[in-house]
């Protein structure tokens, strides 16, 4: 087996269980975190992917959010993977959480020295669902979900993969990093002052050309975000541009009160698992496809 169990602890009937293994893609080991839940005991499950935040690891999710009792409840699997290559000892790699590790963007870096290990897209895309889909209890039915710098992974990767996912939804998602101010120093680090190669993993630039099947979006927003209150996430660009679209349709919703945290995420995770598991199965009971 590729994977090797790091952690395994009961949790709602199912496994909550942390892996390592070594990437090809960014030649390096990585963990992730899946929650298995009971059904996949005695069959495969569909699988709901979960994209973290800037600064975080496979941990924050697991420990924070509560998911795992509605993913039992709805015999899904969530898989949530880390956020940046780790140990590659690359220099400018920890001058900053803004940058470097923890701070992956979900993209294939250009530049060098990043260009060797930084290529997240092609990971959470490509290598680590065939390791998934091979080495564990899950069919190719999935969906992607994610936070911050996770939720515009989350909107990049279902824009640039049409039809890979089943769902896509997002917290408090980094709508716009070409030109946003925190995110779009980031592009540049890792793509350069290429303005076509930062559009290109920006989730308000892609969507109006996006020509895959349909796909509704809900975006979860709280006004009390500071990210928000300072343009670095930009939500209402991102519904602007995917209004020309008609294939994207865009819920936009603004919580009163509520900050960037894991308090928000885990107030409205119900919602969005909801959503993910009737697109993965339309009765929502998680049955293999």
């Amino acid at each position: 087996m590729a994977l090797k169990e790091e952690s395994c602890s009961k949790c709602f009937d199912g496994r909550q269980l942390v892996y390592s293994h070594d990437s090809e893609t960014l030649k390096c080991n990585m963990r992730f975190a899946v929650y298995l839940p009971p059904a996949a005991e005695s069959r495969k499950v569909p699988v709901l992917y979960y994209l973290s935040g800037l600064t975080c690891t496979e941990q924050n999710v697991i420990t924070k959010a509560g998911a795992q009792r509605i993913c039992a409840k709805h015999n899904i699997a969530l898989v949530c993977p880390d956020t940046s290559p780790r140990g590659v000892n690359l220099e400018g790699e920890d001058d900053t959480w803004q940058f470097g590790t923890g701070a992956g963007y979900y993209l294939n870096a250009t530049q060098e020295p990043w260009s060797k290990h930084y290529h997240m897209f092609d990971y959470v895309t490509k290598e680590l669902p065939a390791l998934v889909e091979k080495e564990l209890p899950v069919t190719a039915t999935k969906s992607i979900f994610g936070h911050s710098m996770g939720g515009h992974g989350a909107l990049i990767c279902a824009l640039k993969c049409p039809g890979q996912y089943a769902s896509v939804t997002a917290f408090a998602p980094i709508c716009n990093p070409s030109v946003t101010p925190v995110a779009s120093k980031a592009l540049k680090g890792y793509l350069g002052d290429d303005k076509a190669a930062m559009e290109a993993y920006d989730a308000t630039c892609l969507v109006g050309s996006y020509n895959g099947p349909m796909m509704d979006i809900l975006i979860d927003q709280g006004t009390n975000d500071g990210f928000y209150k300072d343009k670095d996430l930009e939500p209402e660009a991102f519904v602007r541009a995917a209004a020309a679209n008609p294939n994207i349709s865009v819920v936009l919703r603004k919580h009163e009160g509520y900050d960037h945290g894991y308090y928000f995420i885990s107030s409205f995770m119900e919602d969005h698992v909801d959503i993910h598991a009737a697109a993965l199965n339309e009765d929502g009971s998680g049955a293999a496809n």
